[in-house]
């Protein structure tokens, strides 16, 4: 299927403003990080997740004024319906002990939908495992690129992997919102699914010098309009699936759709304005020192 017939679009001729703005973002994300930091959830900073279903509606304020009797005042509590909440908090307080507290405090009858407790060893030893599951796979990414195309394209292609990651990292930082396990599945599929995108124009670039002569840039640019229509439709159908997800896939679901409709949109825009983009950057260096030469 074609969306655009026969699209003759400069993409590469605003390199510059694009490669500025995205280097601007990913800038501003690392930003965040160290100074107003990510905020890890309970996977990571070790706690206790409690999903409940009450038999009568209940207002979070009377679970909050209930809680903060038992030192749990700080206890995160996350309103799904009247009947329905979770709690997080980070005391060492059995689920169940709670729960029988909550019973008899507030006249209820409330029964565990689910319950989760992670010690703050092993949440910091997934924060790591996350972060190292992530770098490997972008350096196993950069490794199979430049041997099916070369280096600067590999080179290209993980840049633009750690700008997606980064901008969609940096966006969860400035709204404050948590960075769990699905988040990291989340960051990961980023990686694969931007991969892919930069792998399809690549390989049309690649096709088209063989068979084309001319300028880089402008073979790259005539590539970036043959691929067009495929970028956009596999896109566009991916964040169709994920704005569904956002909306019906409940609180649970949220964040890990959320990520990954920030990721595809970034990862997107960067598989049409970076990669190119990059190396054409890298083959005009490369010309000008031969012609010094």
């Amino acid at each position: 299927m074609e969306l655009f017939k026969t699209p003759n679009i400069d993409f590469l001729s605003k390199r510059r403003i694009f490669l500025a703005i995205s280097g601007f973002l990913v800038l501003l994300s690392i930003l965040l990080l160290f100074i107003k930091g990510p905020k890890y959830g309970i996977d990571f900073l070790g706690g206790t997740l409690l999903h409940i279903h009450t038999d009568r509606d209940i207002k979070t304020s009377d679970l909050r004024n209930a809680l903060s009797e038992i030192k749990l005042a700080r206890a995160e509590i996350q309103e799904i319906t009247l009947r329905e909440h979770i709690i997080k908090y980070y005391e060492n307080i059995e689920a169940d002990s709670l729960v029988k507290f909550l019973n008899k405090k507030l006249k209820l009858n409330i029964e565990i939908e689910r319950a989760e407790k992670v010690g703050p060893r092993v949440g910091f030893e997934l924060r790591l495992r996350a972060i190292y599951a992530v770098l490997i796979g972008m350096v196993l990414m950069l490794i199979y690129i430049a041997f099916r195309f070369n280096l600067p394209f590999g080179v290209s292609s993980i840049i633009a992997l750690f700008h997606d990651v980064m901008i969609t990292l940096g966006v969860f930082v400035l709204f404050s919102r948590e960075i769990t396990v699905p988040v990291i599945a989340a960051f990961l599929t980023i990686v694969g699914y931007s991969i892919n995108d930069s792998i399809v124009i690549s390989d049309r670039i690649r096709e088209n010098l063989k068979k084309r002569q001319g300028k880089f840039i402008d073979i790259a640019n005539r590539s970036l309009n043959e691929t067009l229509s495929r970028t956009i439709i596999t896109g566009g159908t991916t964040l169709l699936v994920l704005i569904v997800l956002l909306f019906l896939g409940g609180p649970l679901l949220f964040d890990f759709a959320l990520a990954l409709l920030i990721g595809i949109i970034v990862g997107t825009y960067s598989s049409i304005f970076i990669v190119a983009a990059l190396v054409v950057e890298y083959e005009e260096i490369k010309m000008k020192r031969m012609r010094r030469r």
